[in-house]
């Protein structure tokens, strides 16, 4: 039994990034609004890949970032819009869902980011080896420019670790398969 266990752990992946901001939920609605728009407030193009889609937020709308693909399955403005992920070439047999939800918590409220899909084994070690690190460094920066847009004095911009900035590195330098240029999370 706990080897079935033990065996069954590495078939999901639930990942979750949080910032509290002391901004009006207003504001922060206006900044999850603002995804994959030319007005963008929260997603940090400057540094990544852009999100782009190819009808904004709309369900059923298709797009991603970089390499990454999926689909917008719910928009509820100003709350919560979640994606689901689509087929990729490099991850396969990652399915499931990511959202970003605006959580309202006295006068302040809370941004938040999920990620809860089900892998292969093989995916899974992708993800636990490279994407997770790009992914969560992504989403750091993602909040760090939500405070600077609602107009939060940020104490720090999120520095990335060393692991991060070899990865992205080795991705913008390796040679592109089949005309592609890599990007990840």
């Amino acid at each position: 039994m706990g080897k079935l266990a033990i065996f069954r752990c590495w078939k999901a992946v639930l990942n979750v990034h949080e910032r509290r901001l002391a901004v009006p939920i207003g504001t922060a609605a206006r900044i999850l609004d603002s995804l994959s728009s030319v007005e963008e407030l929260l997603w940090p193009g400057d540094r990544w890949p852009p999100m782009v889609f190819d009808r904004g937020l709309a369900p059923g709308s298709t797009g991603g970032h970089g390499l990454v693909r999926y689909t917008v399955s719910e928009y509820v403005p100003g709350r919560r819009v979640e994606f689901e992920f689509g087929p990729m070439e490099r991850l396969r047999t990652f399915r499931g869902r990511h959202y970003f939800e605006v959580l309202p918590r006295g006068e302040q409220v809370i941004l938040r980011h999920t990620i809860d899909v089900d892998t292969d084994f093989a995916t899974w070690v992708q993800w636990k080896l490279i994407v997770e690190h790009l992914h969560d460094a992504l989403l750091e920066d993602a909040f760090d420019k939500a405070e600077r847009k609602a107009g939060l004095p940020a104490p720090h911009r999120s520095r990335w670790p060393l692991r991060v900035r070899f990865l992205r590195w080795m991705l913008r330098n390796k040679a592109p398969h089949s005309g592609d240029r890599a990007s990840a999370s």
